[in-house]
């Protein structure tokens, strides 16, 4: 059994979400949240909060689930919509820069799963 949740429009660029969702791909649920409470992102404790509902989503499903023997079998971070802002510059021209966003997924599943 699989389950996943989802953060969507996250302000912060999917590149350095992906820094930390890399380090937590394939860990036990238990290690994965260890790893994401020591890392030092600003980006961390979305992605906990993520990784936490994606193990109450699979609490809720599957009563006699054991949380102990859950497995991120799946996470990765697509790119949301861009913000476009502009910048004055100098004699009155204008730099355009982008804010981006980002979509957090996280899937995780029971050990018998995420071996097949």
């Amino acid at each position: 059994m699989e389950t996943k949740a989802e953060a969507r429009y996250i302000r912060v660029s999917p590149q350095k979400a992906r820094l930390v969702v890399d380090l937590i791909r394939g860990q036990k649920a238990n290690d994965a949240l260890l790893t994401l409470r020591t890392v030092n992102k600003r980006i961390a404790p979305t992605v906990e909060k993520v990784l936490q509902s994606a193990i109450a989503n699979a609490r809720s499903q599957a009563t006699d689930l054991d949380v102990d023997d859950l497995v991120v079998s799946a996470a990765y971070v697509n790119e949301g919509p861009r913000m476009k802002r502009i910048r004055p510059a100098p004699m009155g021209r204008a730099y355009r820069y982008q804010r981006r966003m980002a979509h957090i997924v996280v899937k995780v599943a029971d050990k018998a799963a995420a071996s097949e």
